[in-house]
């Protein structure tokens, strides 16, 4: 069952609701500011994302306040100086961020309330946060305004200009560890998420060659029961379809003979094959699944 909703019969509060609880997990961009009487603004925003490397450009959106519709201090600071550094969240600094998301009077530095250090940017007037694992300085390229009523988005488009980076989230080879970095994100409501080494996981880029597809696997794989839509995809990554002699080195496997002389009947040989073709996608092993799921079982 699905449930169709239309954003145009939604409060706007009901709309946010449904959208930050399913785009997500989202990034948080902290952003540091200063308004042309010098006054600090450090606040986050989870409408966030690098949208570019060449040149380097990420963009971040203050939404008008659905409450009043008035606008943020840090969307006013970019206005007046078209300056900022984005400051990643760690886990480390979660609550604190969030702390510094409270809407203390104009003026007010959420540096001190929330109790980070203030560090010096190199090209830009905006201080950086100190305790970020990577801080960005930026020049504000482009302000695009989405629309002028509650809860619309302001596009601002930040290009990285410098980026500073802490020592003990690198690796030997002086590169990002993934691990290291211990981000957080936003979802819906109150919930947060965090990514940790224990559930960091890797998924191959497709073939520069071109993966031989899903669509190209056996009718029974493609409709598998068993098989899921990962595997399928890890499999239609694959280079090549495989070779006879491939497929006749599988029949003298053990397990395979025993599948085929079990007097199962066809499609209980289809499930075997298929539970002991995931079992080989779980090792990693492809080629060999492929195969597996090519074999055609006596009828």
């Amino acid at each position: 069952m699905i449930r169709s909703l239309d954003p145009a019969r939604l409060s706007t509060t009901e709309l946010q609701s449904w959208l930050q609880h399913g785009i997500a997990p989202r990034p948080i961009c902290f952003v540091s500011t200063i308004s042309k009487a010098g006054e600090i603004n450090l606040s986050p925003f989870s409408f966030f994302n690098l949208f570019s490397t060449n040149p380097p450009v990420c963009i971040f959106s203050p939404a008008r306040r659905v409450r009043d519709n008035t606008i943020k201090h840090s969307l006013e600071n970019v206005m007046e100086v078209g300056e900022a550094v984005i400051n990643i969240v760690s886990y480390s600094m979660v609550q604190q961020t969030s702390l510094a998301s409270t809407e203390y009077p104009r003026g007010v530095n959420e540096f001190q309330k929330a109790g980070f250090t203030m560090e010096p940017s190199d090209l830009v007037s905006p201080p950086r946060v100190l305790e970020s694992p990577m801080q960005l300085e930026c020049l504000i390229q482009e302000i695009k305004p989405l629309g002028t009523g509650p809860g619309a988005g302001n596009l601002v488009f930040a290009e990285i200009i410098k980026i500073h980076v802490r020592e003990e989230v690198l690796n030997e080879a002086g590169q990002i560890d993934q691990a290291k970095m211990d981000l957080v994100a936003r979802l819906g409501a109150n919930w947060y998420c965090r990514v940790t080494a224990e559930n960091l996981f890797e998924v191959e880029k497709p073939l520069r060659t071109m993966g031989i597809g899903v669509d190209s696997l056996p009718e029974h794989v493609r409709f598998s029961h068993i098989l899921t839509g990962n595997e399928l995809g890890r499999i239609g990554n694959m280079e090549k379809v495989p070779t006879e002699k491939q497929l006749a080195e599988l029949l003298s496997l053990p397990e395979i003979n025993a599948i085929f002389k079990s007097g199962l009947s066809e499609n209980e040989c289809i499930r075997e094959l298929h539970l002991f073709a995931q079992k080989s996608i779980r090792e990693n092993n492809l080629e060999k699944a492929l195969a597996i799921l090519w074999l055609q079982p006596p009828k």
